[in-house]
């Protein structure tokens, strides 16, 4: 079943429409037309209750100023790009800064801040919502007319999927994500929900957050999540890459191709289980480091490790680091790229 309403008007005058993917089997999804943000995800618990697992804010008005992009889509390429440039068939293409000297997420106005066009879609046990997007040539500085389908669906055996596709009339870069901020209790903080990933690699970064080049292996480091264990474990390790960032802000390398396992979390105290399954070949894990505290939906307050992102992606700075898998696109090509959060509950 899907359920339509009014949300407010984007500065750009634009009506902003929030639609709700329910499935009749306890999980239900909300999503603005406004930058393709996730407002809320309640999924079943282990006490026959449900939980709200995304962070949100109260209203659009708090969404203009997003900090963290909380919940958002993110194009054209998520992740940075040192000193917000890149060669693409010989010729440098300047983007727009917006950290520093390096361009983060999209620039000053990426696919976030944008108002997307919806069909409603599925059936009423698998409700599905088709976003669509017509990104300009020289759009924040990247080339060729971009048209982006981001397609999410509630299934009926809790999953929600999303799927992204694009097509440019030119050679471009994309690398698409989305920014939803998970707490599998729906407050608090994540210290003690439990996390594994299925990746023996991880990229290390500068002091500006911007991978080095380098691949290592997450081998006797706090970075090793191969096994299940608690997420606030490596806060307190004092592991200089943690230490520089607060928390977890890294890119892991995925092992395997296609789609695949990539990521479970568990909260210990309800029982929701997170499994998440994609055929990108990486993910960054970012624990919230720096997300302003704040009156966040729900009561809660925001702030150090209030949640934990899961962004499934190209290998940031690919442009730079030309042996990381890359963001380019040639013209008429698809891009395409699948990540499924399967939900269930255990005791």
């Amino acid at each position: 079943m899907i359920k339509k309403r009014e949300y407010g008007t984007a500065r750009t005058g634009e009506t902003v429409y929030a639609y709700t993917l329910e499935n009749g089997n306890g999980m239900s999804a909300e999503i603005l037309t406004y930058g393709g943000i996730i407002t809320k995800l309640h999924v079943p618990d282990a006490n026959g209750g449900t939980v709200d697992v995304v962070l949100g804010r109260n209203n659009l008005e708090e969404y203009f100023d997003n900090a963290g992009y909380v919940g958002a889509l993110i194009g054209r390429h998520a992740n940075r790009i040192a000193l917000s440039r890149f060669e693409l068939n010989g010729k440098t293409y300047e983007l727009n800064p917006n950290e520093n000297s390096n361009n983060l997420h999209g620039g000053i106005i990426g696919f976030d801040k944008k108002v997307w066009a919806a069909e409603e879609s599925g059936t009423d046990d698998a409700p599905a919502l088709i976003l669509t997007l017509h990104s300009p040539d020289g759009d924040e500085g990247f080339p060729g007319n971009l048209d982006v389908t981001v397609t999410y669906t509630v299934t009926a055996d809790n999953i929600f999927r999303i799927e992204y596709k694009a097509v440019s009339d030119a050679d471009t870069v994309v690398n698409l994500t989305n920014h939803s901020y998970f707490n599998l209790a729906g407050y608090g903080v994540i210290d003690a929900q439990i996390l594994r990933l299925n990746a023996p690699f991880y990229t290390p970064n500068d002091d500006e957050g911007m991978p080095t080049g380098e691949v290592l292996s997450v081998e006797g480091t706090p970075f090793d999540f191969r096994a299940e264990k608690a997420i606030g474990e490596g806060f307190t390790s004092g592991h200089e890459q943690i230490e520089l960032f607060n928390g977890y802000d890294h890119n892991y390398v995925i092992e395997g191709v296609g789609m695949r396992f990539a990521a479970r979390a568990k909260c210990p105290d309800n029982g929701v289980v997170m499994t998440v399954y994609t055929d990108a070949p990486a993910m960054q894990l970012y624990t919230s480091n720096g997300l302003p505290e704040g009156n966040y939906k729900g009561g809660a307050k925001g702030g150090l490790h209030a949640a934990f992102c899961l962004e499934t992606q190209c290998f940031p700075n690919a442009m730079t680091h030309r042996h990381f898998p890359g963001p380019v696109l040639r013209a008429g090509e698809e891009y395409s790229h699948t990540t499924e959060f399967r939900f269930t509950a255990e005791d």
